[in-house]
């Protein structure tokens, strides 16, 4: 571990992407700090102790909606962008022919979704900022409702842009680290808060010892759904070219259990967030709103649904059978007992489509960790749930693979420049 941990920073290309990782979440944690002007502090914490939902909502803004700051909105509006978006090249052929037209397309998707991250961010700056207003949290000026909304928005295009550049120049997926840094920041302030519900009374030894076991359990669930995979075995047939003998070898194709990793977590978490949102835009709604919090029936049936929809959903963006079985009839490959071209791709799709399934109910499970805290235990306020542990868990995996494919790529380099300065080494 000292030696890897050493030759990340022996590598220039890989210090400054991860410097540069670094500087852009503290750019992100200090915007979470900064409050937007005609904020009542003391009524937005009261607002908060109250609500469920601005507690679920302040996850994935990292604590800067609890403060009402300039990244109030987090990544969200740029994710309901991306779904939507995502959903209508499924839909409409014309974007589903320019998502595939290579670089050129995916700059005009991209451009696309950054609109559409604007227009979302509008609409729940607007609905926040006139819930906030009715519940006395925001001054009642129009001047103070406009810069309210004008800072969320700006906020959020900020976040946008801080999540490309650590996209394009960084480690790992941007937005995905942001909220990854949005749930770590607040490590912290779980434990002290668990700490003073024992000191209190409100939670017993016991509880604690419990719950700490099925967190433990849901940290190790978590690495196995990111780590499980399932190998189909291919074997390649003998070719003789000239006097030499090719192929004949077996190997494997490998399925995750879990393609999509956290992405239908967080689609789902995104997505469910908008009508409540829209809700609070209009007077009188808001025990409908509560419809759609966390904790209540209905939120709980369209988040396990959304999971699973989103999990065959980007499973089938991120996996192709045909193309799969197309590349192994060209080498020729093929699965014992399967006959090769549409029969195999048939095959390998039934097969992703049954761990899939599986993958996608584990994932479920896992993310109704808090229900589960909160039903059985009695835990009210315990913030180390299921959807945290998968995306720290999913982030961080993520993340050391791509360092460890840097290591592996400059290692391989290694090898060729010495392979360069040898006598006869290259030579054919």
């Amino acid at each position: 571990m000292a030696d890897t941990f050493r030759d990340v920073f022996k590598l220039p290309d890989l210090k400054r992407r991860i410097l540069f990782t670094l500087g852009m979440l503290f750019v992100f944690r200090l915007g979470a700090h900064i409050p937007t002007p005609g904020i009542n502090s003391a009524a937005m914490s009261q607002l908060f102790e109250g609500s469920g939902v601005l507690g679920f909502l302040d996850l994935f803004a990292g604590g800067a909606l609890r403060r009402f700051s300039l990244f109030s909105l987090g990544v969200a509006p740029y994710i309901n962008a991306s779904i939507v978006l995502q959903l209508a090249a499924v839909i409409f052929p014309a974007l589903e022919r320019l998502q595939k037209e290579g670089p050129q397309g995916q700059k005009k998707m991209t451009q696309y979704t950054r609109y559409g991250a604007i227009f979302f961010a509008f609409v729940q700056a607007i609905g926040m900022a006139m819930w906030l207003r009715r519940a006395g949290v925001l001054a009642a000026s129009g001047l103070d409702f406009f810069v309210a909304v004008i800072t969320a928005v700006t906020g959020s295009v900020a976040v946008m842009w801080l999540g490309e550049e650590m996209t394009d120049h960084g480690i790992g997926n941007g937005i995905s680290l942001l909220i990854f840094a949005g749930i770590v920041a607040r490590l912290p302030e779980a434990v002290i808060q668990t700490l003073s519900m024992v000191s209190s009374g409100e939670m017993n030894v016991v509880t604690l010892i419990l719950a700490l076991a099925v967190m433990v359990a849901v940290l190790a669930g978590a690495v196995l759904l990111e780590q499980g995979q399932r190998r189909l075995p291919v074997q390649y047939a003998k070719r003789v070219v000239g006097n030499r003998v090719y192929g004949g070898q077996s190997s494997f194709i490998p399925l995750r259990v879990n393609m999509g990793g956290v992405m239908p977590i967080i689609f789902a978490s995104s997505l469910l967030i908008f009508p409540s949102t829209v809700l609070r835009l209009f007077h009188g709604t808001e025990r409908l709103a509560n419809y759609f919090a966390p904790g209540s029936w209905l939120y709980t049936v369209l988040y396990v649904v959304l999971i699973v929809f989103f999990g065959f959903f980007y499973t089938a963006m991120v996996f192709n059978p045909s193309d799969i079985a197309d590349n192994m009839k060209k080498n020729g490959g093929f699965i014992l007992g399967i006959r090769p071209g549409k029969p195999t791709s048939d095959y390998i799709e039934k097969i992703a489509s049954r761990i899939t399934l599986v993958g996608s109910v584990f994932l479920v499970v896992v993310a109704l960790v808090p229900d589960l805290l909160t039903n059985v235990f009695g835990i009210t306020s315990f913030y180390f749930g299921g959807t945290s542990v998968l995306i720290i868990v999913g982030v961080a995996l993520e993340i050391v693979e791509q360092v460890n494919s840097q290591l592996l790529m400059r290692n391989y380099e290694g090898v060729l420049k010495r392979a360069k300065g040898g006598r006869g080494l290259l030579r054919f």
